[in-house]
């Protein structure tokens, strides 16, 4: 049997990075909370048959394109652990722009009321709720199947989100201060869908030019938004100019666009400021 240290370098030799490497062995033996200095410390300890199988099984898998949060279970996003399963979409560093955003505009407004559209596994409205115990945050999506690992990741950290099945606001009532979305903005021939291939496909997609759904919350935010509330996007990395026009054009004003770790404008939103009768 190999040592710690040396299944580490057989996953490099077969082209996994390091990173998923001591992710995956720590998962199969058992070690998934654990980080490096684990790995350092136990270097030298053999693995078990039974782990070696595990993580053969777990390298093909990745191999083969699976995201490693899928394999694990779980996912750390915005310093939460969030439990994550193929129904949902794997949360990613450049939503965190989105959560930080939505956190700016709710600066100067205690006790507001936020929904995130399309919540997933929850990530954006319990990122927002274990920073902002005060809010009264809700989270929708149409995927029951979502809904229940959204359910289970709030139930496990503490946090009090009221959760509701339905298409975007189609369902919602009242009005929010902030209506935040991560939804589906691909484009239906998108050269990169076969990578995304393990992930949710109604997650993904969203029409010809990938803003079906962008412009249908556009569309249904103005009812439920306060004066002066905010509607936030996450959308495609060359997707910001188009939408910044869609919400130009529905009324909102303050319209621009926030930028990802990368540079890239990730994310877009504007100010509902109802014309006065």
């Amino acid at each position: 049997m190999p040592t710690i240290a040396q299944a580490i370098s057989q996953l490099q030799s077969q082209g996994l990075d390091l990173t998923d490497s001591r992710l995956l062995l720590l998962h199969a033996v058992g070690q998934a909370r654990a980080g490096r200095a684990w790995l350092l410390a136990h270097d030298t300890d053999l693995l078990s048959e039974q782990a070696l199988t595990a993580l053969s099984r777990l390298a093909n898998r990745r191999l083969a394109g699976e995201p490693v949060a899928y394999l694990t279970g779980h996912k750390e996003f915005y310093g939460l652990n969030l439990q994550v399963s193929a129904d949902v979409l794997v949360p990613r560093p450049d939503t965190e722009t989105l959560v930080e955003w939505a956190l700016e505009t709710l600066e100067p407004t205690p006790h507001a009321r936020v929904v995130d559209l399309g919540t997933g596994s929850g990530a954006i409205a319990l990122a927002l709720k274990a920073t902002r115990p005060e809010l009264q945050m809700e989270a929708v999506d149409f995927s029951h199947a979502a809904l229940a690992v959204a359910q289970g990741n709030a139930q496990r950290l503490g946090l009090e989100v009221t959760f509701g099945q339905g298409s975007w606001l189609s369902s919602a009532e009242g009005k929010f201060q902030v209506i935040v979305s991560n939804p589906p903005y691909i484009r239906e021939d998108d050269e990169h869908l076969p990578a995304l291939r393990f992930e949710p496909r109604q997650a993904l997609t969203a029409g010809a030019d990938g803003l079906d759904d962008i412009r249908t919350i556009i569309r249904q935010a103005p009812v439920h938004l306060l004066a002066g509330g905010w509607l936030l996007f996450e959308h495609g990395y060359d997707q910001a100019g188009d939408v910044r026009g869609l919400l130009a054009a529905a009324g909102f004003s303050d319209v621009q666009s926030r930028r990802d770790l990368a540079g890239i404008e990730r994310c877009s939103g504007g100010r509902w400021s109802p014309t006065p009768l």
